[in-house]
């Protein structure tokens, strides 16, 4: 027994091609939509791409992009068979490959949400790709005359600025790399040689942030340097002062930002996929509906239209008979040329 059998007249089927047609070509600018928002998240990494520890974070906007230009093909040539629908001799043409575009369109639907589902699972390695590349950012911060390095400074202060945020997971994370350069360090005064000399690595570490960590909402001029040295400024105690300087980490900064991305387009993917689903159903009752005219030289004949001519469990059944047909046949071709081989 058929699965959702509804019936139609000429009146109903005409109707129902005029709806999915429609629906097709919306569908269409949804994967222009798809398109846009991956070619915006792809823009979007590019600008800190000197912050990424690996390429591999260019893998979702690449899928989307590809997965976007799949939907607006797909959809295009399904509005084009609805159009063809209204008129029998133009969808004669399109009868023999229907069942296989149908075929494909569910698996297409598969891997839509597949997609969707990589939007929000992305973001665990993207925390780990961000802390790395940070860190890696953080340590060629200095390199201004290094090539390939010397626009890290830039990158780095004006990534700070814009997300209000200071260091890898917290400002004290510049407390231990050398930030400035050794072009602009004294190396014949004293407290030069003692903060080098303080440390294993032979490194001018200070308790000091650059100024993009700086808050310019602030009453109190920036202090970012000798921030933990209370002496050093007058009426302050780095333990219970309210520090004028950015409190949050980039990581986490950037994590909520590309993250909140991740989840927007997971969602619209999803949308999208449940639009999909329906046109691919809408198709299937167009094309049921019009193979089962009751006469087929009446175009205004009545019809029956459904989703699955068996039910779901027999349905099952079928394909995995036909597999396992499928199957038992390569094994009789592979023994045919076994056989023949020795007799040769």
């Amino acid at each position: 027994m058929a699965l959702m059998v509804v019936k139609f007249d000429l009146k109903k089927r005409v109707k129902l091609a005029q709806t999915v047609w429609f629906m097709y070509w919306f569908a269409v600018m949804a994967g222009v939509l798809v398109f846009s928002m991956g070619l915006f998240f792809k823009i979007e990494l590019r600008k800190r791409s000197e912050l990424m520890d690996n390429n591999e974070s260019h893998f979702l906007p690449n899928l989307l992009i590809f997965m976007g230009l799949i939907t607006c093909g797909i959809n295009a040539f399904g509005g084009k068979i609805c159009y063809d629908s209204l008129d029998p001799t133009k969808f004669v043409k399109w009868k023999p490959m229907l069942k296989t575009f149908l075929v494909f369109c569910m698996v297409f639907n598969a891997l839509l949400l597949l997609t969707a589902l990589v939007c929000f699972l992305m973001r665990i390695p993207l925390q780990f790709t961000l802390a790395e590349g940070l860190r890696n950012g953080m340590r060629y911060y200095k390199d201004t005359d290094t090539p390939g390095r010397c626009y890290m400074k830039r990158t780095l202060d004006l990534m700070q600025m814009e997300f209000r945020c200071c260091g890898n997971e917290h400002y004290r994370d510049w407390f231990e790399v050398q930030w400035v350069s050794n072009r602009y360090l004294d190396f014949s005064a004293k407290e030069v040689k003692d903060r080098i000399g303080s440390n294993v690595d032979g490194q001018y570490l200070m308790d000091g942030v650059p100024f993009s960590c700086c808050n310019p909402s602030s009453p109190r001029p920036c202090i970012q340097y000798q921030m933990t040295n209370n002496t050093a400024h007058y009426s302050y105690d780095h333990y219970t002062e309210e520090l004028n300087v950015w409190k949050r980490g980039c990581s986490d900064a950037l994590l909520s930002y590309y993250g909140g991305m991740m989840n927007t387009i997971g969602a619209l993917v999803v949308l999208v996929t449940m639009l999909e689903v329906a046109v691919t159903v809408g198709l299937q009752y167009v094309d049921s509906s019009l193979s089962t005219l009751a006469n087929p030289e009446d175009p205004e004949s009545e019809s029956e239209g459904w989703i699955l001519e068996k039910t779901v469990k027999e349905t099952f059944t079928d394909i995995i008979a036909k597999m396992k047909a499928m199957g038992k046949g390569s094994k009789v071709e592979e023994g045919g040329e076994a056989a023949a081989a020795p007799s040769s």
